[in-house]
C-alpha cells in the first residue's frame, strides 16, 4: 500500500490514492488543481509578499547593523516611514489572500503543523505592526517635537536634552559643554555643520574628548560662553528616545523570530 507523501508547505508528489481523488473531484465538477489564472495570481501574490518582507526586514537589519537606531532618534526619516507603512499593508493583504487560498476552514488551520506555525508567525507579525504604528504615530511625533523645541529655547543654561538639540545641523546652533559650561561654536569655521575635525560632534558634553585634544583650553575659551550645563530634567527629556530604542530593538527581535519560524516551517 502506498504511503502518502506530506510536505509542510502542502506540496509533494501525489500517491495513487491522491491521483484517484483528484480525478474523482474533477469528474464531479470540483477540480482540486487550480486553473492557470488562479495559479498565476497565487504566484504573484506570493512573490509580492516575499519581496515586501525582504524589503522591510532588510531595512530593519540595515538600520540596526549598519546605521544603528541612534541615527533616527531625533525623528523617523520619512522614507523609512513610507517603507514601513506600505510594507505592513501589502504583507497583511497578500498574507490574508494566501491563507484564504490554502485553508478552507479554521479547523484545518489549527490542526495542521503548517497552520500552527502560520498562526505563530501571524501573531509575531501583528505585534510587529502594532509596535511599528506606535513608533510612527506616537513616539515619532514626540521625537520631532523634542527636536523642534530648540526654537523656543534661548541660549543659556541648558539641560543635557536641550544641549543635544544644539547639533549645528539644519540651521540649529552648534553648542557643546566643557567642564560644566556651555559654549556656542556656531560661528567658528572649525565647527562646520556641528563637526570639529570630523571627530567631535556638537550637542553633548565634550569635557573628556576636548581635554585630550592637542590644543590647549584657551582655544575653547575663545568661543562665546552661553551658560552652564544643568543636570535636572534629563530623564524626562530622554524618555521618547528610550521608548524609540525599545521599539526599535523589539522589532529587530520580532523580525528574527519570524525568520526562525519560516526556517522551522521549511526545514524543521
Amino acid at each position: 500500500m502506498a504511503t502518502a507523501i506530506s510536505d509542510p508547505s502542502g506540496g509533494g508528489e501525489l500517491t495513487i490514492q491522491g491521483e484517484d481523488f483528484v480525478t474523482a473531484q474533477a469528474a464531479a465538477g470540483r477540480p482540486v488543481t487550480p486553473s492557470g489564472s488562479a495559479r498565476l495570481l497565487r504566484l504573484l501574490a506570493g512573490s509580492l509578499h516575499l519581496l515586501t518582507a525582504v524589503s522591510w526586514f532588510g531595512t530593519i537589519f540595515y538600520v540596526h547593523l549598519v546605521l544603528k537606531p541612534a541615527y533616527a532618534s531625533k525623528g523617523l526619516p520619512r522614507g523609512e516611514v513610507r517603507v514601513g507603512l506600505v510594507s505592513m499593508a501589502v504583507m497583511t493583504l497578500s498574507g490574508l489572500y494566501l491563507a484564504w487560498l490554502r485553508f478552507d476552514s479554521w479547523q484545518s488551520l489549527i490542526d495542521t503543523r503548517f497552520g500552527q506555525l502560520l498562526l505563530v508567525k501571524v501573531g509575531l507579525f501583528a505585534i510587529m505592526v502594532t509596535m511599528g504604528l506606535i513608533a510612527v504615530f506616537i513616539v515619532g511625533p514626540r521625537l520631532r517635537r523634542r527636536r523642534t523645541e530648540i526654537t523656543e529655547i534661548e541660549l543659556g543654561d541648558m539641560t543635557s536634552e536641550q544641549l543635544a538639540l544644539c547639533d549645528g545641523l539644519e540651521g540649529r546652533p552648534a553648542c557643546f559643554a566643557f567642564k560644566g559650561k556651555v559654549y556656542d561654536a556656531s560661528q567658528s569655521p572649525m565647527w562646520k555643520k556641528g563637526q570639529h575635525m570630523q571627530r567631535h560632534s556638537a550637542g553633548g558634553d565634550l569635557s573628556v574628548a576636548l581635554g585630550q585634544a592637542p590644543h590647549g583650553e584657551d582655544r575653547i575659551m575663545r568661543l562665546p560662553e552661553v551658560g552652564a550645563l544643568l543636570s535636572s530634567g534629563a530623564a524626562s527629556g530622554d524618555r521618547p528616545k528610550m521608548q524609540f530604542f525599545f521599539l526599535a530593538y523589539l522589532n529587530l527581535t520580532l523580525a528574527v523570530a519570524i525568520l526562525l519560524v519560516v526556517a522551522l516551517w521549511r526545514w524543521g
